[in-house]
């Protein structure tokens, strides 16, 4: 039987109130017009030619890919009087009874009305019986998923060893809310979604034997809006049936779907390559006026980059999924003037102004902001080149530096040094004091020119002062949390020896800048070396050095007051 042949539904089409959809007088009578199935089909026949028919099938797929039509004709080539044969003959009252749907012994059962278990234990009971008058009965449950947890269990064992005349053909949209236990006990094949050439020749065949003319422009727009569903094209060619008279049009074909025409989606997203915020937005406005639904445009654009990404990224012009064909060259130039970065994030910003239209009831704000967002995106060419610049010289900088920390030996303290004539009121040898080779040190990084200066790894120095000294600045430095800052009624206060040296106040500087100001005020004024001040001493030590007084140990013995209880209250300080 030829593909554009009507099925056995055809013979009361022309009769007044008996007229049957598209759908079902061109659903495939055969094996061999199982279009896009030919794994399946060609599994199905081997197994027949074999005598190698499992007792229960899952047929799985999306909606409107052949998943019942394969059941009924898998029921035909069983049960037909020719047969078993993977041709049936579709002559015989047999054959023309399954595919009406009207066998006794084919059964259909919908799933979604026969969930429960009581259905599932008539079906049991059933089974036993055998078929009146053919080979095998069949039972085919569509959208078997929907059947409940307790009706699975039930028809377990039923499906695992049923009776020989006895065929199981399962068919879902959802295989994986199936459970495992039905799953290993059948046959799975899965349908593919069809591709929009193929959708395409099947509606031209349908649209010649029905006597009407359509624009191919007409028919790619329907097979690609179809997402790969033949049920769902030919629902669309019926409506523009009988709408359009003898001769459908691509404009025909638009205002039935509310979507916008392929000049108008052409001039949106060359204002949004050119970075034309006020012209796009002119031109949405102009779309819409035209009855284009926003919605729907929004998801054009997003199938329109789709295919920008996939021309761009060195896809051939026939694996386009949205766009016509005759828009690849106009695809391929967008392409090449947005770049890469660019078009996705276009589609990041398309696909998340999507998702929110459909929580939110300002849709065509929404679609505006996205279109300004995107007319305001930069040279993301530029930008990821500029970020890869910068972080190779960053990464070969820390590495160098990295190195040459590793491999330079650190020079010993009275290592002597080349004189320096950029360098003033800095003797090139030092005395050879701990304070001395630090000051050095530190006239040295401040003294030396900037462009003289080679990249070093943080905290490396040239000499390195010893662990006596670095203990007497972190003495000195290092904060007391046990006490203010400031003491001033001490007698060689720390902080006093700091404001003497450095000049600056030290309640308004911490202690790191002090001694920081210390050395380079040396340094200015042409010291070698520079008097570190005596460590700061803790609250505790400042008690236990008052305790030890002649008068105070006598007031202790007096009033019996231990050394660890012993506390002491400056004068003219507040008590707590």
């Amino acid at each position: 039987m030829s593909e554009a042949q009507s099925s056995p539904e055809t013979n009361n089409a022309g009769e007044p109130g008996r007229y049957t959809v598209i759908a079902r007088r061109y659903r495939p009578q055969g094996f061999d017009e199982l279009i896009g199935q030919e794994h399946v089909a060609k599994a199905l026949q081997q197994a027949i030619s074999s005598d190698r028919v499992g007792h229960a099938y899952l047929f799985t797929g999306a909606r409107g890919v052949g998943k019942t039509s394969a059941a009924r004709i898998l029921a035909k080539a069983l049960n037909c009087v020719h047969g078993p044969t993977p041709t049936p003959c579709n002559e015989c009252d047999v054959c023309r009874r399954v595919a009406t749907g009207d066998d006794v012994d084919v059964l259909e059962i919908d799933g979604a009305s026969n969930r429960g278990i009581d259905e599932i234990r008539q079906l049991r009971q059933n089974v036993a019986v055998r078929p009146s008058r053919v080979r095998y009965k069949i039972y085919i449950i569509d959208e078997v998923h929907m059947l409940t947890k307790e009706a699975f269990n039930a028809l377990l064992k039923t499906l695992e060893e049923p009776p020989e005349h006895v065929k199981f053909i399962f068919a879902t949209t959802e295989p994986q809310k199936i459970p495992i236990t039905i799953l290993s006990r059948c046959q799975r094949f899965d349908f593919a979604g069809i591709s929009a050439a193929l959708i395409q020749a099947r509606l031209a065949q349908i649209a010649a034997t029905e006597g009407v003319a359509v624009e191919p422009e007409a028919l790619q727009i329907l097979a690609s809006r179809a997402a790969g569903s033949m049920r769902d094209s030919q629902s669309l060619l019926e409506q523009l049936l009988a709408i359009g008279g003898g001769r459908i049009t691509a404009a025909d074909v638009n205002n039935l779907l509310g979507i916008a025409p392929a000049e108008r989606l052409s001039g949106l997203v060359h204002y949004l390559a050119n970075r034309d915020a006020p012209a796009a937005l002119a031109e949405l406005d102009s779309t819409v006026q035209s009855g284009v639904e926003v919605g729907l445009l929004l998801d054009q654009l997003v199938g329109y980059f789709r295919d920008v990404m996939a021309i761009t990224v060195g896809c051939k012009p026939d694996q386009l999924l949205y766009a016509l064909p005759s828009q690849a060259a106009e695809i391929e130039e967008i392409g090449r003037q947005l770049g890469i970065a660019a078009v996705l994030a276009i589609g990041q910003i398309l696909d998340h102004t999507l998702a929110r239209m459909r929580v939110s009831m300002h849709g065509r704000t929404l679609v505006e902001m996205a279109i300004v967002r995107i007319c305001q995106l930069g040279e993301f060419d530029d930008l990821a080149t500029l970020v890869a610049e910068l972080r190779g010289t960053t990464d070969s900088t820390q590495r160098g530096a990295g190195i040459e920390h590793q491999r330079a030996p650190s020079a010993p303290v009275n290592a002597p040094r080349a004189p320096d004539t950029s360098k003033k009121n800095v003797e090139p040898a030092a005395a050879p004091t701990l304070a001395n080779g630090l000051a050095s040190a530190v006239a040295s990084a401040l003294a030396a020119p900037p462009a003289e200066v080679p990249p070093a790894p943080p905290r490396a120095v040239d000499v390195m002062p010893t662990a006596p000294l670095v203990a007497q600045l972190a003495a000195a430095t290092e904060p007391n949390h046990n006490e203010p800052l400031q003491m001033r009624e001490t007698v060689g206060d720390p902080n006093e020896q700091l404001a003497e040296l450095t000049g600056s106040d030290v309640e308004k500087t911490s202690p790191a800048e002090s001694v920081l100001a210390m050395f380079q005020r040396a340094v200015a004024s042409g010291a070698a070396t520079v008097d570190v001040p005596p460590p700061r001493k803790s609250r505790r030590e400042q008690l236990a050095e008052i305790a030890e007084q002649p008068f105070v140990r006598r007031a202790m013995e007096v009033f019996d007051i231990e050394p660890g209880q012993f506390k002491y209250q400056p004068p003219g300080s507040e008590s707590n």
